[in-house]
Order: structure tokens, then sequence, then C-alpha cells
């Protein structure tokens, strides 16, 4: 195993192979003719298809305003009031409806219950005659 330097690829370079896959190039093909393998072929795809060019950054690059927010922050604590309140309506519904659901499979539980004690009736007859 070799010992170089790490391969960095420009987003140009990478959007220009993903809009190749896209349309419909062989993927195998396409990696031998860029020195890249298959699978960064695909992750590139898969990162694009789900952020777009912007997801097509050079590696160990950091995101642009990471842990910093860019938003003024009294807007940010009402978005995060707002959608805690959210969450906690749901689980209010969520813990009803598992209330619900207990009571109903405490109810079929105790219907289904053989007579008092060994030796009593069961509740249905043998199809036995």
């Amino acid at each position: 195993m070799s010992e170089g330097k790490r391969r960095v690829y420009s987003r140009e370079f990478k959007l220009s192979a993903v809009k190749r896959m896209i349309a419909g190039e062989s993927v195998a093909r396409l990696a031998r003719e860029l020195g890249v393998a298959r699978s960064r072929l695909y992750s590139w795809c898969g990162h694009f298809r789900r952020g777009g060019v912007e997801a097509l950054r050079p590696a160990c690059r950091p995101r642009k305003g990471f842990g910093v927010l860019d938003t003024e922050p009294g807007k940010d604590l009402a978005t995060a009031r707002k959608r805690i309140g959210e969450l906690e309506r749901k689980i209010g519904e969520q813990q009803m409806e598992l209330d619900f659901f207990r009571q109903a499979l405490r109810q079929v539980g105790e219907a289904r219950r053989p007579s008092d004690g060994p030796g009593a009736r069961r509740s249905t007859r043998s199809s036995r005659r």
C-alpha cells in the first residue's frame, strides 16, 4: 500500500462527475476515466441529491457557519421555544394514545380469562363431542 498524499477534488470536478452519472453514463467507465473509486462517485451523487451543489465541498473543509448563529439570538430562542411546545404537545398526544391502548389491552385480557378457579367451566365448549 502506497503512502501518498490524499487527493482532494474540487467542487467543479465533483459536479461534472455527478452530472455525467445522472445523465446515464456508466459509473464503472466514468470511475476508470476519472481515476476515482465508484463508491466515491456514488457518495458524491448522494450528497448532491440531498444538499445540491453546496453539499459537494472539498474534503476536510469545515461547513460555513458551523457553531455560529446566523440569525438574531432572540429569534432563535423564540423558534426553539415554539418547537419545544410542539414536541411537548406531541408527547402528550402519544401518552394519551398509550393510556387508551393499555386500558383496551387490560379489558381484552380480563374478558379472555377463564372462570373462577380450577375445574370451572371454560368460557367456550370443546369442539369434540
